[in-house]
């Protein structure tokens, strides 16, 4: 199996004889070496995830078709900026549908829905606001391609209206589940608990492989799923411990956790911070002093 990091934007990458991969160029501090566009399919195409709004990368996506073939569905993981925005121009360019969940907050819950009227806690980042699937999928809604099936599985977490595409043995993971990074989660855009319970929704013996958002193909998936689970537990222990010790704001409590991170991403970090927060005032392990913000000190 290639190694999608050893691969330069706009280059076709074989990973199975049904599965090809191109890689967006975008690679950033939160994208890693770029959004990982797949081709899946061997005569009516799916293209997952199309990618930024990029006139290269929409080349290299139809440059890919093959004599025989042609792009038939356009499925997106989730309506973030560098994975959804090229969707409109390969739809003008193929006439094939797109499909997703929903637009950008479809079916986030009542809690960040409340959080995220309040205006105050920030969040947006990334947010493809202009997104609208042609064709809206429900969890386990099933999309056929002559003989490839593909499975919609609903995962909320990094953002309400994930989701993850399983063919075979094999997960198209978007953003959940990745091998190079844990999930950013930005409340009220992401959430932590609905997070934790996709990542137990996902976890199965059967699957071989995720193919995710970024960075390489996670080959032993059920392993990964424990050590995301397992991180994101031994987080909210630092930050009870944390708060142990004294009441915080999320940026405060952070700097105090995150001991080895480059300091440009310590803003990235107090978003999840602040998604712990948020999940343990809801459960009545932590209190806020006040409206929940950005800088809304929590104590035990």
């Amino acid at each position: 199996m290639s190694d999608p990091k050893q691969s330069e934007p706009g280059k076709v990458v074989p990973l199975e004889p049904d599965v090809r991969r191109i890689l967006a160029p975008n690679p950033s501090p939160m994208t890693f070496t770029g959004t990982n566009t797949y081709l899946l399919g061997t005569k009516n195409i799916c293209v997952i995830d199309p990618g930024p709004d990029d006139e290269q990368h929409l080349n290299a996506i139809l440059n890919a078709i093959e004599p025989g073939q042609q792009i038939s569905a356009i499925l997106c993981t989730h309506a973030h900026l560098d994975h959804t925005p090229l969707s409109a121009a390969l739809q003008k360019a193929s006439s094939a549908p797109t499909y997703a969940f929903g637009t950008a907050f479809e079916g986030e819950t009542a809690r960040m829905s409340d959080l995220r009227a309040g205006s105050l806690l920030g969040g947006g980042e990334g947010i493809d606001a202009n997104f609208v699937p042609d064709i809206r999928l429900a969890d386990g809604d099933k999309v056929e391609l002559g003989d490839t099936q593909i499975e919609a599985i609903w995962t909320p977490g990094h953002l309400s209206n994930h989701m993850c595409f399983r063919s075979k043995d094999r997960v198209f993971s978007g953003d959940h589940v990745m091998g190079w990074a844990t999930s950013m989660i930005s409340p009220p855009d992401g959430d932590l608990e609905a997070f934790m319970a996709s990542l137990v929704k996902l976890k199965s013996p059967h699957d071989r492989v995720f193919y995710p958002g970024h960075g390489s193909p996670v080959l032993d998936p059920s392993r990964r799923i424990e050590e995301l689970f397992q991180h994101r537990l031994a987080r909210e222990a630092q930050i009870l411990e944390a708060l142990a010790e004294g009441p915080g704001n999320a940026r405060y409590l952070a700097q105090r956790i995150y001991l080895d991170i480059d300091v440009a991403l310590i803003s990235a970090a107090a978003r999840n911070v602040l998604a712990h927060l948020i999940a343990l005032e809801g459960r009545g392990a932590a209190q806020a002093d006040g409206p929940i913000s950005q800088d809304t000190v929590f104590s035990l």
